[in-house]
Parts: C-alpha cells; sequence; structure tokens
C-alpha cells in the first residue's frame, strides 16, 4: 500500500464517519486531550526554534480553534 492509497484509505473512512468525528473533534473531552497535547507541541517547538515563538503561537491557537469546544 503506497502513501496515495492510504490517503485515499483515509478520505474515505473519514466521509463515511464524517459525523462521528465531528461529534468527537467537539466535545470536552477532546478539548482537553487537545490542550494539553498543543501545548506540550508548542513548549518543544518553542524549545527548538525559540526566535518564532510568536508564530508557534498562533498556529497553536489556530489549531485549538479546530478541536474541541472552546
Amino acid at each position: 500500500m503506497g502513501i496515495e492509497d492510504a490517503v485515499n484509505k483515509g478520505k474515505e473512512l473519514f466521509e463515511q464517519n464524517k459525523d462521528k468525528i465531528e461529534e468527537a473533534v467537539k466535545s470536552e473531552q477532546a478539548e482537553d486531550i487537545s490542550d494539553k497535547v498543543l501545548d506540550g507541541i508548542a513548549d518543544f517547538a518553542k524549545k527548538v526554534a525559540p526566535g518564532a515563538a510568536d508564530q508557534i503561537d498562533d498556529i497553536r491557537q489556530n489549531a485549538d480553534n479546530a478541536v474541541g469546544n472552546e
């Protein structure tokens, strides 16, 4: 299975489960988990690229807005 096959399979699975996925992504549990994950990723990225802290914070906020209910 090549990358293209995997991408196509992922798209197919997403389309089949879109409603369930959207409900799960917008849940309180997803918000809590995503905050922890995004904070960890942002902290790591700031250590690797300290001069890009503002951009990292912007990216983290945009990602957070897409997941959870807050």
